[in-house]
């Protein structure tokens, strides 16, 4: 392999990095409205699984993000790649000296990106709370059917952002689609869920015992 190849290897593994966390390949972070990809776990829009807390809600704390990350690896596979390419393509210089300088070339883009992450986007994001991520007691809907002693999906909205859980019936009833439903708890990822009718209806019920008695 020649060190053309090398370079240039490096340079589309840089990029490919890139596209897959567009894609959402390697999760997301959720900074305000603007989302963005890393290797760091998933947050906001998408498929998510509420952690189960109990007690008060906690202050939110700042998020952290380590230097070496998908966002700043890409970014130096592709600063390095590029520049490594473009010494030994056009230019004469020595080979040590072309590793030289595309390592620190990768270095600044990569630190370029990190300064950018710190700085601007990161002062807007925040951890969750325990009070963000409770759901006992959300009105939701089916968006994957329950089946009768097994498991579904409901999507429901929390912090204005639409959101997923997988869910059970409290009763062990099937539950169809497009159903309102009442999360009356949450345990090791599954919320256990009730129709929001036959709740209604069992409020209800009390109300019509009194007024025939009178």
């Amino acid at each position: 392999m020649t060190w053309q190849a090398f370079y240039l290897i490096c340079f589309a593994l840089g990029l490919s990095l890139t596209f897959l966390s567009a894609l959402g390949v390697f999760g997301h972070l959720h900074f305000g409205h603007f989302h963005l990809h890393t290797p760091l776990g998933r947050a906001g829009h998408g498929h998510m699984h509420v952690p189960h807390t109990h007690g008060g809600a906690q202050a939110a704390g700042k998020v952290s993000i380590s230097p070496v990350n998908g966002f700043t690896l890409a970014a130096f596979l592709c600063w390095f790649g590029g520049c490594g390419y473009l010494l030994t393509q056009f230019g004469s210089f020595v080979m040590p000296v072309v590793l030289g300088v595309s390592t620190l070339t990768g270095l600044a883009g990569a630190a370029i990106l990190f300064w950018f992450l710190v700085r601007v986007l990161m002062p807007h994001e925040r951890e969750l709370t325990a009070a963000d991520t409770e759901i006992l007691g959300m009105l939701g809907r089916v968006s994957g059917p329950i089946r009768e002693g097994g498991t579904g999906e409901i999507l429901f909205s929390q912090n204005g952002s639409r959101r997923f859980a997988h869910a059970r019936s409290e009763e062990g009833v099937a539950i169809p689609r497009d159903t309102e439903v009442v999360v009356m708890r949450y345990e090791q990822g599954i919320a256990y869920v009730r129709r929001w009718e036959d709740i209604a209806d069992e409020a209800a019920e009390p109300g019509r015992g009194t007024a025939q008695k009178r």
